[in-house]
């Protein structure tokens, strides 16, 4: 049905005459004569019976008003629910236990009006395909990773460095250490389980291996995060990386230790990816409040892997504060 028509409609029947509806929807009477007759050519009823003081509903136009003014409401809903500003800013976290979920509920806390909808995607491929098609409006993820390219009109900004803490039980080798640097991770057991082969995280660990010597595995199944805490805490010859931000909790019997890596601090390169045409409000505001907390990034010599690039956003978009320089061994990266 032709929403100008219907529009022209309740406007003459509010008005009372064409003349008036003419002038009010900024069109010529003629327009608003042919517009009536094409909407009554395609109900098959007449809706108008013209008089000496203009024009009349007739039965069946009163029957129609009521539904023609829906009609209108439906469509400016309908409208409101895609504009910019308008509809919740969609989001894709890895999981509610890590650092972008973290990064996400500050911005919430400073900006408690703005509606968020949180989805937690499989990993970048999925998360890169859900931007080019419209269905999320932004990601953290570590990318581009290899094997991950960013598509065209894709963009990504470093706006998180999470350290790493070793988690260990009481019974473990370090468990003692107040910190403990990469070198002293070597020749001890890591167990990661559930790394998923092509993934962002895979090459983000099998890099980490390769650049400190490291004995990090991910076999047997995967049974989640409690199933993994229970074995550490009874496990004297084996432990496991989680980031600084993840958040955890355990009986008190399992007395787990969380000992930051540090000298050089590795570091995983969380970035914001977001469609360079994505006019949402809610996401420049999520920039800017990301862009405010840079200078957050740990101090001293930190390593992330060659690939993860400081992604420095498009010409005259506002570039975060707080990026420096890496520094530490061989693959290192350097931040521009």
């Amino acid at each position: 049905m032709d929403l100008d028509a219907v529009r022209t409609l309740v406007t003459t029947a509010d008005a009372g005459s064409f003349h008036l509806a003419a002038a009010e929807l900024s069109i010529t009477q003629q327009a608003v004569s042919k517009r009536i007759a094409a909407l009554e050519k395609d109900l098959g009823v007449r809706l108008f019976t013209r008089t000496p003081r203009g024009a009349r509903l007739t039965l069946d136009g009163q029957a129609f008003l009521p539904h023609a003014r829906a009609l209108l409401v439906a469509a400016e809903r309908a409208v409101a629910s895609v504009r910019p500003g308008r509809r919740a800013l969609r989001v894709d976290v890895i999981g509610s236990r890590l650092a972008p979920s973290a990064l996400l509920r500050d911005f919430h806390r400073a900006h408690p009006g703005t509606e968020l909808d949180v989805v937690h995607l499989f990993d970048a491929a999925e998360a890169l395909a859900a931007l080019q098609a419209g269905t999320i409006d932004a990601s953290f993820r570590a990318a581009p990773a290899p094997g991950h390219p960013l598509p065209d009109g894709i963009l990504a900004e470093r706006v998180f460095d999470e350290t790493h803490d070793l988690l260990t039980g009481p019974a473990h080798a370090l468990a003692g250490a107040a910190a403990l640097t990469p070198d002293r991770l070597v020749g001890h057991r890591i167990w990661i389980p559930g790394i998923v082969p092509g993934t962002e995280w895979a090459a983000y660990y099998e890099d980490l291996a390769a650049a400190f010597g490291l004995t990090i595995e991910s076999t047997g199944p995967d049974f989640g995060i409690d199933a993994l805490l229970d074995v550490i805490a009874d496990a004297p010859a084996v432990a496991t990386l989680v980031g600084a931000q993840t958040r955890l909790v355990w009986p008190t019997g399992h007395d787990l230790r969380r000992i930051p890596v540090v000298d050089p601090t590795p570091v995983y390169p969380h970035a914001l990816l977001r469609h360079r045409d994505n006019p949402h409000p809610a996401l420049a505001a999520l920039r800017s409040h990301l862009a405010a907390t840079a200078d957050e990034r740990p101090g001293g010599a930190t390593w992330a892997p060659a690939w993860a690039r400081a992604w420095a956003p498009e010409q005259g978009d506002p570039v975060p504060d707080g990026r420096g320089r890496d520094e530490g061994p061989p693959g290192t990266m350097t931040c521009t």
